[in-house]
């Protein structure tokens, strides 16, 4: 008798952990968060600096899975140039990440297109492309944006590529231009982009009147990928509500000739 009056009781307190375990799990997932993972990576035409004939979108593609991004910021892809295999890039990057995608145009270059993407793990709507002005005749560059909606928020989710000739005038007309862009957006605006700038410098400034980046101290370099020298690739968020988990800027030197910079936002469930 005291033998199954044991193994009841036995069986009742194993049953009370249980429904403590469940309870805290429960309580775990309605508590938590999503996080949203952000990647920009300007790819250089997927020509790694240290085979200058070669295309290799398989080492993009693996930085950017193995950053888990859920949306990625592309500059300085190819779509039907000769010197890339004719191949639509953001297309096949897209293929290969499963993501989705959409390329906008800079300039024509070398028998095709050459430009910015914007991959996601969400739908991208209401897709717009903004052509930037210039104080000095140089390169054409474009503002690239989307909408997506990641749970329940609707972000905007904008590429830009900045002039890189060595006089700031292009850059500093070019942020005052995308400042005008969302200088009356309503919903949450994250901006990324090979910007050509340093901090401190009058475009940067500009960024930061109305855009919070993601590092603003002791940031690490991203150009040239090995031994860094300059911090140049951003990330920034305007009308964000969430907490910035985490910034860092991934130390791959072998795909392209920057480094891929990540942040991770806290995106409440509800």
């Amino acid at each position: 008798m005291k033998r199954k009056i044991f193994f009841a009781a036995l069986l009742l307190w194993q049953l009370c952990l249980a429904g403590e375990s469940s309870g805290q799990s429960k309580l775990t997932k309605e508590s938590a968060g999503q996080v949203l993972r952000i990647l920009t990576y300007n790819i250089h035409h997927a020509n790694p600096p240290s085979k200058p004939d070669s295309i290799d979108l398989d080492a993009i593609a693996r930085v950017i899975t193995d950053s888990k991004a859920d949306v990625v910021a592309l500059q300085e892809v190819d779509a039907g140039t000769k010197r890339s295999g004719e191949g639509n890039q953001a297309k096949i990057l897209a293929g290969k990440t499963g993501l989705h995608y959409q390329f906008f145009k800079a300039i024509d270059y070398d028998g095709g297109d050459y430009g910015i993407a914007i991959l996601s793990r969400y739908k991208l709507k209401h897709t717009g492309i903004v052509r930037l002005p210039q104080q000095v005749v140089a390169e054409k560059r474009v503002l690239g944006y989307a909408t997506i909606k990641a749970g329940k928020q609707k972000i905007i989710f904008a590429n830009t590529h900045l002039d890189a000739t060595k006089a700031p005038d292009n850059r500093i007309v070019q942020m005052q231009r995308i400042l005008q862009v969302f200088e009356k957006a309503a919903l949450p605006v994250i901006l990324c982009g090979d910007l050509n700038s340093v901090p401190g410098s009058e475009a940067i400034n500009l960024l930061d009147s109305q855009f919070k980046r993601t590092c603003t101290e002791n940031c690490a370099h991203t150009v040239p990928q090995t031994e860094p020298r300059r911090t140049i690739d951003f990330i920034a968020g305007k009308n964000l509500p969430w907490a910035l988990q985490e910034h860092r800027v991934i130390e791959e030197i072998y795909a392209s000739d920057h480094r891929p910079v990540s942040a991770i936002f806290n995106i409440p469930l509800k």
